[in-house]
């Protein structure tokens, strides 16, 4: 078809919408159950913005349904790919997916608290960090007294667990 009978008005280019949060190709999809409730009510939440934008005016409506589709596209694929993994009854004596762990930064006195998350939940203001991420990896297995060396750009940092939950 011509393009001298296409509407330039009806004509919407495909908006940007950032992909989700990393999880590697091949890496199973961990979430917590508080995880997995968050990826749910953000669903419902996606659903009823797109109720709204269809039933709005015309102005700027095409853009925003594709936004949205591609959003719940993405969210169901998370979704759908979900292994969720109860950290109730999990060994506490060393760090697993889902525990919550004291640690000792360097030599002195301060402590962070941080707690291994699936890559959605992760949240470092809240104290949560995907289990992807190399400072979860170096956690993993570990029990209360031993040290996790983290190698950076400037040099090392050393952790010491202090308390596993």
């Amino acid at each position: 078809m011509s393009r001298a009978f296409i509407n330039e008005d009806q004509q919407v280019d495909t908006p940007f919408v950032p992909p989700r949060a990393d999880l590697p190709k091949g890496i199973t999809n961990y979430v917590t159950p508080a995880g997995m409730e968050a990826l749910l009510k953000e669903k419902e939440d996606l659903l009823e913005e797109l109720k709204k934008w269809n039933a709005g005016d015309e102005h700027g409506k095409l853009n925003a349904i594709k936004v949205l589709n591609i959003k719940l596209q993405m969210l169901e694929n998370r979704i759908l790919t979900a292994n969720i993994i109860e950290h109730e009854g999990q060994d506490k004596s060393e760090v697993h997916f889902g525990s919550t762990v004291l640690l000792q930064i360097g030599k002195g006195s301060k402590t962070r608290k941080l707690q291994i998350v699936g890559v959605d939940e992760a949240d470092l203001k809240e104290g949560k960090i995907a289990f992807t991420s190399p400072l979860a990896k170096e956690l993993m297995n570990k029990k209360v007294g031993d040290k996790v060396v983290l190698k950076l750009e400037q040099g090392k940092s050393v952790f010491k667990v202090l308390e596993i939950e």
